[in-house]
């Protein structure tokens, strides 16, 4: 995949409307300080275009960056800082929540989990909304891979995969944004699903519904044992 342009075409708040797209948005999910900014600029191969922050909880908006005029990668807020405010925290909640469920244009969720640690609580609570509002299981992305040694990872991902409660069907993909491990793997799968989406609409005219729609309850990754 070769990046042209990007531009930060909207900014959603806890009191935003939802921003009705009909270009396939990506979704990009996970803990405050998991490495969603580092790998978003990893992704459009641009320095610090998304701002990166040593600060956690930084990011408190739904940030929606137009990636070659065709598709959106979507930065939610980070969640789990332990300094925000319950109330506050339960706003970001309702405002992911809302967004999930109520947007017909995801083409793909990705959770991004730091490899070195087994998930959270609320890196499991995201993964089963996400399963929940789209009917199948986000890719999830290993950050920090160039942290641990080689021999570690496959022992990492097999316990991240345990405790998410993931199926072996779901895409885990050890990433570094500084050795660009997993970088290649992943323009991969957008272009695949790009492709796909394409062909969607050229077979369904401009009333096509998003493939993954089309396929809810048929994917293999959708999640068939109860949580």
């Amino acid at each position: 995949m070769k990046i042209r342009s990007v531009e930060l075409a909207k900014v959603l708040g806890v009191k935003s409307e939802l921003f009705r797209s009909r270009e396939p948005e990506f979704v990009m999910a996970g803990r405050s300080n998991v490495g969603k900014s580092s790998f978003i600029n990893s992704f459009i191969r641009r320095k610090s275009y998304a701002r990166i922050s040593s600060t956690p909880g930084k990011t408190r908006t739904i940030n929606f960056y137009h990636v070659n005029g065709s598709f959106y990668l979507v930065d939610l807020p980070g969640y789990g800082y332990a300094a925000t405010g319950a109330v506050e925290q339960e706003k970001w909640d309702r405002m992911i929540r809302k967004y999930l469920r109520g947007s017909e244009s995801i083409e793909e969720v990705i959770l991004l989990v730091d490899i070195r640690h087994d998930p959270t609580k609320q890196d499991i609570q995201m993964f089963r909304w996400i399963v929940d509002a789209t009917g199948y299981e986000p890719i999830v992305i290993l950050t920090k891979s160039d942290k641990i040694g080689k021999t570690q990872l496959e022992k990492r991902e097999s316990s991240i995969r345990a405790v998410l409660g993931a199926s072996d069907a779901c895409r885990l993909i050890p990433f570094s944004a500084r050795s660009r491990q997993g970088l290649e793997e992943i323009y991969e799968i957008f272009d695949s699903l790009l492709t796909e989406e394409t062909a969607s609409e050229a077979d369904h005219g401009e009333g096509a519904v998003n493939h993954r729609e089309e396929a809810a309850g048929m994917t293999e990754r959708k999640r068939t044992k109860e949580d």
